[in-house]
């Protein structure tokens, strides 16, 4: 008789990698908090970054469930070093201006808005209630970011140079959005995930078709950065870690 797949560990994996995306890039919105150039922004980003971290504690509690190993998503979040975090390149990149931060929102929201979409027809109940209540958020956020990317874009001299930039800089990490290995191969076979390959396929239709209409050029370099799903981060994740866990650490076990 066939033994079922023991997708345990790749489940785990799974939920990692996309909880950290959410976690560092709340934390990276997170530093916006009394510095966006105009208080309605301000506002917004705090929010966003809100949302993502709860979307994040949602997803490391059910990781914590499935590693059965008695770490909590604070566990998670707080006590990992750097090579542990499974999030993308692209989220972990610093602030800089405001087109930045907003060209990489974006990159990362039409990634979001497909892959919850799909996620909310897991045959997982837990993963599809994380991912269909997520999936509001993500209308609302992928709505927000594009609208800042037509504004830009299709500006000022000054904006526009700015979100060019930003949309060059940035494109090397985009394709690592659509990174997959066995991890995801073992959770479609089991039927516990959808398969997500056309994740790509939307991602490329809403950036492509906003940075036209925008009047941004889409960049033609096919060098993309690999590597942080297997825990290899630039230097920039190691300083927001510490900044982000340091309370946690300092004083394990504190409550308040």
């Amino acid at each position: 008789m066939t033994q079922p797949p023991d997708t345990q560990t790749p489940f785990f994996e799974f939920l990692l990698r996309h909880a950290d995306d959410l976690l560092i890039l709340g934390q990276r919105l997170s530093e916006w908090c009394g510095h966006a150039p105009i208080l309605e922004e301000d506002i917004a980003l705090s929010n966003i970054a809100l949302d993502f971290v709860g979307q994040a504690e949602s997803l490391l509690a059910l990781a914590g469930e499935i590693e059965n190993a008695g770490r909590s998503e604070d566990d998670l979040a707080y006590f990992r070093d750097e090579v542990e975090f499974r999030n993308l390149e692209l989220v972990e990149q610093p602030n800089g201006d405001f087109a930045t931060t907003m060209v990489r929102q974006f990159f990362f929201d039409a990634y979001a808005y497909p892959f919850y979409k799909l996620m909310a027809q897991s045959q997982h109940v837990t993963l599809s209630g994380i991912a269909a209540k997520a999936l509001k958020e993500a209308t609302y956020h992928l709505r927000h970011s594009r609208n800042w990317v037509l504004r830009m874009g299709d500006g000022t001299a000054e904006s526009k140079h700015r979100a060019q930039t930003a949309v060059d800089q940035l494109w090397t990490f985009t394709g690592e959005l659509f990174f997959q290995n066995h991890v995801d191969q073992a959770l479609v076979e089991a039927n516990l995930i959808p398969d997500w390959s056309s994740v790509r396929e939307e991602w490329t239709e809403i950036v492509t078709s906003t940075l036209e209409e925008a009047t941004l050029r889409t960049p033609e370099n096919t060098f993309m950065a690999q590597g942080a799903r297997l825990g290899r981060h630039s230097e920039h994740l190691g300083h927001l870690l510490a900044e982000m866990q340091i309370l946690a650490r300092s004083h394990p076990g504190a409550t308040w």
